[in-house]
């Protein structure tokens, strides 16, 4: 299992309750619902990792803002800049880099960077090496320009998203090669953890038919099509090993009754208020269920 770059490999000594938090779009929003539940409930975590979307909502449950992403993403919905195709046209993004990642947390919706920074919860994200198709693991101790090129090439999607350097390396989308991170959660000392997932349980990923058309488009970069290629083994392998460990009462999920109607890209606030409305509803639901797995006797 590769090192924890952020932690530099260390492992808790005592058993730890973590947040697992798998990405896909914007069905992070039913995720988001989720995270506002916990955080008006009160339901502390010791540390959280998020891939893609559930790196980009997730690191406001470190910070502690309630309602911070469903305001924001149903504000800018329809705004160019936020995520469009002549994004995409102009800047190699279909989601505008510079305003998703610095005007909008500085200054448009503010990202609280002070309490994010004395909050004991310590967060993680997971990006892609381009270079090598491997999964590289970040914890992010501060909000400053560097969290955010990390939660910003974790949420990278290959075709309508440049590459994101950072140390003379090139990342991408951490879906691409550790969708649902529980394992390696588990092998840094998170020993009770909560997964939430944007699939319902059940669900099970086919081969791409897209693999022959973007190929052309991944030749700098080819272990990144081979991570694309074999994805659906990975993903697959990883929900077979979530169902173990909740079957096990060593791991709770929670994940939606029914696929979400909702695409990875969406521009309609009242579709998002929906999905995000979805998680609330999850989470409530198994609200005192989460609290007994988390509870010193659960452990």
């Amino acid at each position: 299992m590769p090192a924890d770059e952020g932690g530099r490999g260390s492992v808790f000594a005592e058993p730890k309750r973590g947040l697992v938090l798998e990405g896909g779009g914007m069905r992070g929003l039913f995720t988001a619902g989720v995270l506002d539940v916990f955080m008006e409930n009160g339901v502390r975590f010791d540390g959280v990792i998020g891939v893609s979307a559930g790196a980009c909502f997730g690191c406001n449950y470190k910070s502690g803002q309630i309602g911070r992403v469903i305001r924001y993403n149903t504000r800018f919905a329809r705004d160019p800049r936020y995520c469009s195709w002549s994004s995409l046209a102009r800047t190699g993004d279909l989601f505008g880099a510079d305003f998703c990642y610095r005007e909008l947390p500085e200054t448009l919706d503010p990202f609280d960077t002070g309490a994010y920074g004395k909050s004991p919860v310590r967060f993680h994200v997971v990006a892609t090496d381009c270079d090598t198709g491997e999964a590289v693991y970040r914890r992010l101790d501060r909000a400053d320009a560097d969290a955010f090129r990390w939660i910003r090439a974790s949420a990278s999607m290959p075709l309508v998203s440049r590459p994101v350097e950072i140390d003379g390396r090139r990342y991408l989308d951490g879906g691409l090669s550790d969708g649902i991170p529980l394992g390696y959660f588990e092998s840094i000392g998170y020993s009770h953890n909560v997964v939430v997932a944007t699939r319902p349980h059940g669900y099970r990923k086919s081969p791409s038919w897209r693999l022959c058309l973007v190929k052309p488009f991944l030749r700098s970069c080819p272990a990144v099509y081979d991570a694309l290629a074999s994805r659906h083994v990975r993903y697959n392998a990883t929900l077979e090993y979530i169902d173990r460990r909740a079957g096990s009462g060593d791991a709770f999920l929670i994940a939606p009754e029914e696929p979400l109607r909702i695409a990875r890209v969406c521009h309609d606030p009242s579709v998002m208020r929906m999905i995000y409305e979805t998680g609330r509803r999850a989470c409530v639901k198994v609200l005192d269920g989460v609290r007994a797995f988390l509870s010193p006797a659960g452990a």
